[in-house]
């Protein structure tokens, strides 16, 4: 989802920065640095969220559950790894 919000912040950055400027003008307002702003933080989401799909996807975790012949009790066992480059 933060990839996508990027992505739309960068768009509407990039409308800002270079069509509002030319079509509306209005006193203290600097539509350009507004526009490169937003286009500076999308940019900045969309780089979070590829980092954080990154890491989601090396975890693994694997649940065993077994019943001990000798005792008749259940052994869970759970394994989780981590490849971390």
């Amino acid at each position: 989802m933060s990839i996508g919000f990027g992505i739309f912040l960068m768009a509407v950055g990039a409308i800002v920065a270079w069509a509002v400027p030319a079509l509306w003008q209005v006193d203290g307002a600097n539509w350009s640095l507004i526009g490169y702003i937003l286009l500076g933080a999308g940019a900045l989401v969309t780089l979070i969220g590829i980092v954080m799909a990154a890491r989601s996807g090396r975890t693994s975790q694997v649940s065993r559950t077994a019943v001990d012949p000798e005792t008749g009790t259940r052994v869970e066992r759970t394994e989780r790894r981590d490849d971390l480059i």
